[in-house]
């Protein structure tokens, strides 16, 4: 497959895959970068073939990101289990229905969502600059986990804003700061995507070489932005997430209108 794609194309694709890395590494939304360029380089490919060739070349930067994040940021491992696990097996079960619900019908309600998200962090700029647990330890994990549990399936069926849901859930719903939220976040996305690689990847539907080449492209952004979050720390983490979202409202929302 790679070989019938022309010089530019690949030159596209893993610049658009260098870009999603390092925006997916400081707030999330590398799938507003990446898969659009997906479904424009691949026009003839059906959207399971590009979603999960998006998942795989995406993987290696989210893993990426998350390691050097553990480097600096510990947040506790219960509740990093507690949020990952959920998230993994919700993401098989989103992407084996991937090629069956028609995705179209939830961007109404996603594009809702992402508004909401938006105003929330807007009105509130205190949320997430300084660290400020909620809940007994118990009901932490249960938040943690259902929310997992939800988004991932959410990612497996379909994904864009994914990224912002888990942030806004740890920062608003749980009280992470910005950076402590964005390093969890990148773990729970590595266990969103290879749950959904899994899938992808038994039905046969990855584009293993195109992605590989994406991939290295997209860890090379993923390094350069996790840096620029440690160094900015949570002002600029909350700062790249209300750009991503509002980017995905305008993206989610052009989509919605187009289809009615």
């Amino acid at each position: 497959m790679l070989f019938n794609l022309t010089l530019t194309t690949i030159i596209f694709l893993c610049s658009a895959s260098f870009f999603a890395g390092f925006v997916d590494s400081i707030a999330g939304g590398g799938g507003l970068i990446q898969l659009p360029a997906l479904l424009v380089g691949l026009p003839k490919s059906e959207t399971v073939t590009v979603l999960g060739t998006n998942k795989f070349a995406s993987v290696f930067g989210t893993t990426t990101a998350a390691a050097l994040y553990r480097r600096q940021i510990k947040p506790e491992p219960r509740a990093l289990i507690a949020m990952a696990l959920p998230a993994f097996f919700g993401s098989m079960a989103g992407a084996l229905l991937a090629a069956h619900i028609p995705t179209h019908a939830m961007r109404p309600l996603v594009l809702v969502l992402l508004i909401a998200v938006a105003l929330y962090t807007w009105r509130k700029p205190e949320l997430g600059a300084i660290e400020f647990l909620r809940h007994n330890s118990k009901k932490h994990n249960f938040i943690a986990s259902a929310a997992g549990l939800l988004i991932g399936f959410y990612d497996g069926i379909f994904g864009p804003g994914t990224g912002t849901f888990l942030m806004v859930i740890l920062v608003a719903g749980l009280g992470y700061a910005f950076l402590t939220a964005s390093a969890i976040a990148k773990v729970v996305n590595v266990a969103t995507n290879i749950g959904a690689i899994i899938v992808f990847g038994f039905h046969g539907v990855i584009l293993w070489k195109l992605g590989l080449l994406m991939a290295c492209a997209n860890v090379t952004g993923a390094i350069v932005g996790s840096r620029l979050a440690i160094r900015g720390g949570s002002t600029l983490v909350r700062k790249v997430f209300l750009l991503v979202t509002m980017a995905l409202i305008i993206k989610v929302g052009i989509d919605t209108f187009a289809t009615l």
